[in-house]
């Protein structure tokens, strides 16, 4: 991610916005929403800064509030983004095209790689084993890129 918007700044938070406009329907907007937002936090990990975490995750839970609405925070959509749910949008062509074009600065190549990052996260914090939906999809996708 460059780091010119690596942060959660006016501009990142309207190009997030743009992708969830792209959703056909509510639920379908909300879904984007939490993709784009959570891998546009992921990339802001990967910085050789020193992060200020409570301060990163306030500025992002602010936008989750008013983007759309409380029951919703960054860690419960990085919780969603290594569940069953997350794989309908990553196999959304129109929510990959919406990405790239909008949100530039995080290439569409680096998602499998966040999603592994997000996935050994959880495993270390929760223990759980992350096999399933998610992992069979990164593996799918380093799959066809070996083939290509």
């Amino acid at each position: 991610m460059s780091h010119e918007n690596s942060k959660l700044d006016s501009t990142l938070q309207e190009q997030i916005l743009t992708v969830t406009r792209c959703g056909l329907s509510a639920g379908e907007a909300t879904d984007f929403f939490r993709l784009a937002l959570g891998l546009c936090y992921l990339a802001t990990l990967m910085t050789k800064e020193t992060l200020d975490f409570k301060k990163l995750d306030k500025a992002f839970n602010r936008f989750i509030y008013r983007s759309i609405g409380p029951g919703h925070s960054i860690t419960s959509i990085l919780q969603w983004m290594s569940g069953e749910g997350v794989v309908a949008v990553l196999d959304s062509k129109r929510f990959t095209r919406a990405f790239g074009e909008y949100l530039p600065h995080v290439p569409v190549e680096s998602i499998p790689f966040l999603l592994g990052l997000n996935l050994g996260v959880a495993k270390d914090f929760s223990g759980l084993d992350v096999r399933g939906p998610v992992a069979d999809w990164i593996e799918r996708q380093r799959i066809m890129r070996e083939g290509a």
